[in-house]
């Protein structure tokens, strides 16, 4: 089935379009891994352990979810205070 086709029915709602679709090889733009190494004191990782033994989910999907939720109220403070001058904010980066 040609792009246009598959666009017309998409667009027509009239029929499911997953059938025409290969899943297997579909990826999300952005999202892929990279691995990284972080080294965690031994009184954070017991922490850690303990709060995902309590949640019942990996450690490592307990850091990725804490971080991804830091990430986003981060961009959401900043989005929501008022803009400064550029170089003032050129300047503030430049400390991180």
């Amino acid at each position: 089935m040609k792009a246009e086709e598959l666009d017309r029915l998409f667009d027509s709602g009239a029929e499911d379009i997953l059938p025409y679709l290969d899943l297997a090889k579909a990826v999300r733009p952005g999202h892929a891994a990279k691995r990284v190494n972080v080294d965690f004191p031994q009184w954070m990782l017991a922490r850690l352990d303990l709060e995902a033994d309590r949640l019942g989910v990996p450690r490592q999907s307990l850091i990725k979810v804490w971080i991804a939720e830091r990430l986003t109220r981060t961009k959401q403070m900043r989005s929501a205070e008022p803009s400064a001058p550029p170089n003032r904010r050129l300047a503030s980066r430049s400390r991180m």
